[in-house]
Order: structure tokens, then sequence, then C-alpha cells
């Protein structure tokens, strides 16, 4: 089946694998943004305990989203990953520090034997929601603001500036990305808090944090996106290869592709509609408007940054050395390989479905806490 395929159709069918795991691991940061807000909305010990347990039921799920995310682009991509991670290494250093910190804490929190106490641990926490939400956005803006990178004729990488990747936040389109995302992690915290918990005081606590979080979000949000359709793009020329500037590049992408203007559209009203029903009409389910939402927006984002003969990773010291899903690429026999273990991915999705379900039958009481063995 997938050897039929010609090297180029495999480069665009893991493209959407890997936008697909990217729009995932973003609904999955409403893990992170709750533990941003655990001090906001919790206001006894019993509260935060009551917070970080059901988030603590799904932080593993984004750890492994973004191992897998990882992975699939090293396997499918590996210039990618030789340039970012090994050229970009502190923003990636940060970022991996974060999550080992949000790991850590969540075993060690409640141990009996816990000598930096539970604040230490619940700072990590917020450490791990903040930077791990405000550089991985960030790192992406750089998918369409172009890193300071050049490659020599053996694909070496030669990184440009000394801070190695965190000179991305100099350029405020990249933060603007970085806080958008920020924002909306802790709005999809506040409205799977809204969702799972059974706690009339949080819950309401959470109602009036939703609206606070999502003026900033709306703000960062259409700056980025208003600034993109505007913005000239990094264009590839479809027989030479050769990259060049194009101006309104990334609007051209959208409309020259319907289907993906539709999924950002509808993405962007998914995520509207799980706030306004949940502000105005008290709903308790606006969170999977939202989430889904965030998915189809984030992957369409995806999409634009590396189909329709665009750099995704553009170069700002040398425009020919910017990636393409071309010539970054593995071979056509690894990634016809890797395609039929892809095949795995329904029944692993499957499995992640049937555990959610099951940890979330019923709503997180202050009564299950003071009954559960287990506690975060």
């Amino acid at each position: 089946m997938f050897e039929n395929l010609s090297h180029y159709a495999l480069q665009q069918y893991w493209w959407v694998l890997i936008s697909v795991l990217a729009a995932l691991f973003v609904f999955l940061t409403f893990v992170q943004g709750g533990q941003t807000l655990i001090y906001s909305v919790g206001k006894t010990e019993g509260e935060k305990t009551i917070l970080l347990n059901t988030l603590g039921r799904k932080w593993e799920f984004t750890f492994t989203t973004l191992v897998t995310f990882g992975g699939a682009f090293f396997a499918s991509f590996p210039l990618f990953y030789a340039t970012s991670f090994g050229g970009a290494y502190w923003v990636w250093l940060l970022i991996l520090a974060a999550f080992i910190v949000q790991a850590v804490a969540y075993e060690f929190r409640m141990k009996p034997a816990n000598f930096l106490g539970a604040k230490t641990y619940e700072i990590f926490l917020v450490v791990n929601g903040l930077l791990g939400t405000l550089l991985i956005g960030t790192a992406v803006g750089t998918f369409f603001n172009g890193a300071e990178f050049s490659l020599n004729e053996m694909n070496q990488v030669l990184w440009q500036n000394p801070a190695r990747g965190l000179e991305a936040v100099l350029t405020f389109h990249n933060v603007a990305l970085g806080l958008a995302v920020f924002f909306l992690a802790r709005i999809l915290g506040l409205l799977y808090f809204i969702f799972t918990v059974d706690h009339e005081a949080i819950v309401s606590r959470s109602r009036k944090q939703l609206l606070y979080n999502t003026i900033p979000f709306l703000v960062f949000f259409l700056w980025f996106v208003v600034w993109l359709l505007l913005k000239e793009g990094f264009a590839v020329h479809s027989e030479t290869g050769e990259v060049f500037m194009e101006k309104y590049k990334y609007l051209h992408n959208l409309l020259q592709m319907p289907l993906v203007l539709v999924f950002f559209l509808v993405g962007v009203v998914g995520v509207l509609w799980g706030i306004i029903s949940t502000i105005f009409m008290k709903s308790g389910k606006g969170f999977w408007f939202a989430g889904t939402g965030t998915v189809l927006t984030v992957f369409a984002f995806f999409i634009i940054a590396g189909f329709n003969n665009t750099s995704f990773y553009p170069s700002l010291s040398d425009l020919q050395s910017s990636l393409t899903i071309q010539n970054a690429s593995s071979s056509k026999f690894t990634l016809t390989v890797m395609s039929y273990v892809s095949l795995m991915i329904p029944f692993v999705f499957a499995y992640i479905v049937y555990f959610w379900k099951a940890m979330n039958r019923k709503k997180v009481t202050e009564e299950e806490m003071s009954e559960e063995s287990h506690v975060y």
C-alpha cells in the first residue's frame, strides 16, 4: 500500500501526522494551563488538592504526546530535528526541564517524607504551566518567522546566534503566539475544571477567571493571525526548490487550500462557542467545543506552515538553508516502513479514549479526596 506512494506523498502523509500530534498536544496543555490557576481558583488546601487531582489523572497524556511528537519529527524529518534541537538547544532544554519537574511534582507533592514541602512542588507545577506553554508557542512561531541558522554542503548546522534559540523571544510575533498558547491553555484548564469538578466555589471562580483569560487570549491570538496573513511568507519554487519571499503567502495558503480554511474557521468558532456557552449559558460542556476547536485550529496552522510549497522552518541567515518537507525528510524507504507502523495509531488512540472515559465517569468531589488512597 504505502510502497506505491511517491516520496512526496509520503512526506505529505507524515506532515499531516505531525500536525495531528501537534494539535492534540496543544489541546492537552489544559493540564499546564490548569496548573497555573491552582492559587486563583483553589483557595484552600482541600480545593487545591481537588484541582491537582483532576489534572493529575491526565498529565501523562500531555507528556506522552509531546514525546511522541518529538519522536515522530525525528524519524520523519530528521534534518529539522538536527537543526532545531541541535542548534536552538537552550529552548528545548528549558522545555524538557519544565516537563521533568512536572512529573516529579505530581509524584512527590503528597508523599509523607516530602522534605521540600507541598508548596515547593506546587510552584514546580506553575513553572511547568508557564514555561511549557509559552516557550513551545514561541518556538512554533519560528515556523512562520524563521530562525538564525544555516546549513553547509554536508547539512551541518551552523547556528548564528549565541542565545541558541532564546533569541526567538526578541521577535514579538513569536511571543504573541506563545502568549496566545499560554492563555488558551488556561482557558482549556478552566473549562476542564467546570466539566470535571463537583464543587460550587471552584466552578464559580473558574467561570470568573474564564472571562479574565479570554480577553488577553483574543488580543494575542488576533495579533498573531492578522500579522501572519498580512506578512511576507517563505515560499518554495515547485520545480527548483528555491526559497523566496512571497507577499501574503500564508493568506494565499488558506485561500488555495479551502478545506484547511474550513478547519481553521470551524476551529476558531468552536473555541469561541466553548467560552461563550460556558460564561453566558452556564454550560458545563464548553470544554469539548473549545478542545475540538483547538485541535482543528492548530492543525490548520501546521498545514499552512508546510504545505502548498512553503518552508516550514525558514532560515533568516541563509534563505536557501530553509527547511521544507521535501529537503528535510527521511528516505522513501524509511517513510514507507514507518507508515506501516503508523497504522497502530488508531488502536493507541482508542486505548487513550477508553481510559479517559474510565477516569471521568464521575466528577471529582471533596469527599472522594478524603477516601482516595492515591492523592496527588
